[in-house]
This record gives C-alpha cells, structure tokens and sequence, in this order.
C-alpha cells in the first residue's frame, strides 16, 4: 500500500512539473513580443492601440478644441531635425498629425523612422502663423518655403506622454 501512494505522489509530481514547464515557455514568447518596441517617455504597450485609419475617423468628427485620450500606431513621416522634440505621422495618406511630448518630458531619436505608437491625447487646434513658421524653419524648408505661410492652420494633434518606436 505504500509503495502505491508513493508511487501515486511520484507521478503527481512529475505531471505538476511538466505543467509549470509549458507556462514558462509562454510567458518568454510573450516577453520577445514585446521587445520588438524601443519604449520612449511614460511606460506604455501596444495593446488595444488603433489604427492610423480609424484613428483618423476621431479626428473627422473632432472640431477645435476637443480632447480626447487614445492609444494609436502610425508611421512617422518625419522628426525635428533639431532635437527630436516633435514627430508628424501619416494618418491615412492624406491626413498628418503633429505629435509633440507632454510636458517636454522626452524627445525622439534624430533619425528615427518608421511606425511607432503613441499613448497620449488627441486634439484639433488651430496652429497660428508663427508657430506654423516655426516648424517649418525646424523641419529645414527654405526661406521661400517659410514665408510662403501666411495663414493660421486647422490642424489634427497629439499630445504623446509615451512612445513605442517600432525596431528591426
């Protein structure tokens, strides 16, 4: 009778062990999921974020003004080439939105490209000319190119408090 229980205790040990195995294996494929994001600012993660696209669809019903929180990807058209201290994304082709870093908090690498995602609020604003001006002297237009801005701008905007920067 002894021997059965123990063998009995055996074999539930075996089988318990076997089960703590499988459950280890999927926290590490979990974990190498993650690790395809450079995480910039506030600690954030992909889930849930929506797509360029439909984040676009927010912004159309959006007047000046309005604020929203979301969590959206989209790929970076370009960086300011000063400092990284802002990033405009392509939304659908078409449509751009000005991404600048809460509270000045953080800045984005010079040379960074490609799809990112950002954690933060989304807004519409009227940007005036000086300011319009002012991006365009960052982002390196030419003389010609900056004094031909003469009139404020409606624009679609996002205030990012944390950023996931897609890496190869």
């Amino acid at each position: 009778m002894k021997k059965i229980l123990l063998f009995l205790a055996i074999g539930l040990f075996v089988v318990s062990c076997k089960n703590e195995k499988e459950t280890t294996e999927e926290k590490v494929e979990d974990v190498k999921k993650e690790m395809a994001y450079t995480s910039i600012g506030m600690e954030i993660n992909d889930a849930d974020a929506l797509s360029s696209k439909r984040m676009m669809e927010h912004y159309k019903g959006m007047k000046a003004g309005d604020t929203v929180p979301a969590k959206m990807k989209a790929k970076i058209v370009e960086v300011c080439s000063k400092k990284g201290c802002w990033m405009t994304l392509d939304m659908d082709g078409e449509n751009k939105v000005m991404v600048k870093f809460k509270d000045y908090g953080f800045f984005m690498p010079l040379g960074a490209e490609g799809e990112v995602v950002v954690n933060g609020k989304a807004f519409v604003t009227e940007t005036p000319v000086d300011e319009l001006r002012h991006y365009a002297e960052d982002a390196g237009k030419s003389k010609e190119e900056i004094e031909a801005i003469t009139e404020p701008k409606l624009e679609y905007r996002f205030e990012a408090d944390g950023v996931l920067l897609k890496t190869e």
